[in-house]
């Protein structure tokens, strides 16, 4: 499999670079982590000057080879990341293009890019666990419209959006990865409460949804009616495949860092700690690689990502964890101090084995669709 860049993918490269080295300079001052409606504000300005730019659609019309090199620079150049649209950008609206109608293309994805509307991810259950199937919110047809009831956990950035990729139980007697739908949810429509979440970090990207019989079109269900399983994979498979890519670069740059702050404070004398971020810098390399092979794939299957999105989240979440966990021998007792860089990166990568689907899951997946083993029982 070829896995270099054709010399028009280099050209966007270029021109990227030296966009991102005249604009980079210019943004104002990022807002404080607990200011969500000041960080809204700031990943949104970003968002418009992509949009100016002629960037805002690489997620959905550029090739996935062009994605990945829209993330990797990005991220080497220190840009803002999409932040409180990430779920708008990379999830919801890769799904809407894909799986929508031109109606609701043409509806819903031209504010995403040009940073006018903000989505979050309405799946994860308090009572279904890792188990997504197992969701028991409830949409009851009644004439256009369908009436919803149920709570959402881990809903990211409920507290800021303006809609919500939902998933929600249709048939409630059909065998349950068939008896559900996906829809757009307008988040300030009558009976929809968010109360925030506060992380292991301080932060609170995260709220709870409670639904009390809120009222969605049926115009706004992405797919048939009990489909929606089958477009949640569409979904997760952007979730898992490319979402992550910016993050593999970010961590490979911290890697370096660590590198140079143990020369200079002692640590690299050390040949256990030294080996160990020897195997994590060839970890970062084969990930880098894996995912340049799962971008081939897409293009060769039309520009959805594959199973082989599984393999990488799987590996990256461990790996990612072992990075953090490397940053704390590094620092020693410095790593008890929040101030310091890496220590909330470390807290925060505690989640990424539940995020986007538990390891667990992500081992069943790979069993089951890639080595063909049979499922349990």
């Amino acid at each position: 499999m070829d896995l270099s860049y054709t010399p028009e993918e280099e050209e966007f490269r270029a021109h990227l670079r030296e966009w991102l080295a005249k604009v980079l300079p210019t943004l104002p001052p990022k807002p404080s982590p607990d200011d969500w409606p000041g960080r809204r504000a700031y990943d949104l300005g970003w968002q418009r000057m992509l949009y100016d730019a002629g960037y805002a659609d690489v997620h959905w019309e550029g090739t996935p080879s062009v994605r990945l090199i829209f993330l990797e620079e990005t991220e080497r150049a220190g840009a803002p990341y999409v932040g409180a649209n990430f779920v708008g950008l990379l999830h919801a609206g890769p799904t809407i293009a894909a799986e929508g109608t031109p109606e609701q293309r043409a509806r819903w994805l031209p504010p995403v890019l040009r940073g006018e509307e903000v989505w979050c991810q309405g799946f994860s259950e308090p009572d279904a666990g890792s188990d997504l199937a197992a969701l028991r919110t409830r949409a009851r047809r009644d004439g256009d419209d369908y009436v919803v009831s149920g709570s959402k956990i881990w809903t990211s950035h409920a507290e800021v959006a303006d809609w919500c990729e939902l998933l929600v139980r249709t048939d409630p007697d059909a065998p349950r990865h068939r008896g559900i739908s996906w829809l757009a949810l307008p988040m300030d429509a009558p009976g929809v409460t968010v109360r925030p979440l506060r992380t292991l970090a301080g932060s609170a990207e995260f709220a709870e949804v409670f639904l009390d019989d809120v009222r969605v079109p049926v115009a706004n269900r992405v797919g048939d009616e009990n489909d929606g399983w089958r477009v949640t994979m569409v979904t997760l498979s952007f979730e898992r495949g490319t979402a992550f890519v910016g993050e593999v670069v970010a961590c490979r740059r911290v890697l370096g860092e660590l590198a140079v702050t143990a020369r200079r404070n002692g640590r690299w004398d050390d040949p256990v700690l030294r080996r160990r971020l020897g195997r994590l810098n060839a970890e970062f390399r084969a990930l880098w690689r894996l995912t340049q092979w799962n971008v081939s794939e897409a293009e060769a299957s039309g520009g959805v990502p594959g199973v082989g999105g599984s393999v990488f989240k799987l590996r990256y979440s461990h790996a990612r964890q072992e990075l953090y966990d490397a940053a704390a021998e590094v620092l020693g007792a410095d790593s008890l101090d929040l101030e310091r860089p890496w220590v909330l990166d470390r807290l925060s990568s505690l989640s990424y084995t539940i995020a986007a689907g538990t390891s667990q899951i992500q081992r069943n997946i790979v069993g089951e669709r890639i080595l063909g083993l049979p499922k349990g029982r």
